[in-house]
């Protein structure tokens, strides 16, 4: 079964991470985790750029280290960084130490202060550790962008549907995403609907 939001045992447990803004107002916050990545960031920060949107890149510490260059280009563009761990490590089935130092290791090549858990998937103990140092950024939507099985124009319908005041937006910044066959269609959709983009923080 496929969830395009979060289990609510899930915002319950995090009160204090972002899943989505409460507002009416019109706006949208577009992230994309896992890059940066030398085929698909570059296009991307290109759409981005022609409609004016910035994002949040919640970026692998292994890929922000190895791409110095474009983790200064996210940067130049006016998007935020944030941390997404160094090597992609499931909270779940991590000990906290070794979590908490992973995303420190991350840290020097991505962000000390914005951070979402990989897969989503974070324990309580390591969330209130967290929290002390970092503003965790969850979702309201996931189209499943990552699965090329599930399909580009699924994901582009499920965010023309989904999207509501304040929705998180995650996608992502990789070679198995196919972001880069809707994001440009998806913007201009939202923008027609009224909404715009903003960072939220």
């Amino acid at each position: 079964m496929r969830l395009f939001r979060p289990w609510f045992f899930t915002v319950w447990l995090f009160p204090e991470a972002l899943f989505r803004e409460k507002t009416t107002e019109k706006v949208l916050f577009l992230t994309f985790d896992d890059g940066p990545d030398v085929i698909s960031t570059l296009p991307l920060l290109n759409t981005l750029a022609t409609y004016k949107v910035r994002a949040v890149f919640f970026c692998s510490g292994n890929a922000a280290s190895e791409n110095p260059d474009l983790m200064d280009k996210i940067r130049a563009e006016g998007h935020l960084v944030g941390n997404h761990g160094y090597n992609h490590l499931n909270g779940f089935v991590t000990t906290k130490k070794t979590y908490l130092s992973d995303i420190k290791k991350a840290a020097g090549f991505t962000s000390d202060s914005i951070f979402r858990p990989p897969y989503g998937r974070l324990r309580v103990s390591q969330y209130r550790e967290l929290l002390k140092t970092y503003r965790i950024i969850m979702w309201d939507i996931m189209p499943y962008d990552f699965d090329r099985k599930f399909g580009s124009e699924r994901s582009l319908s499920i965010l023309e549907k989904r999207i509501r005041p304040g929705s998180v937006i995650v996608l992502h910044d990789s070679p198995r995403s196919t972001v880069l066959e809707f994001i440009e269609a998806f913007i201009v959709h939202a923008i027609e609907e009224g909404y715009r983009f903003k960072l939220p923080c």
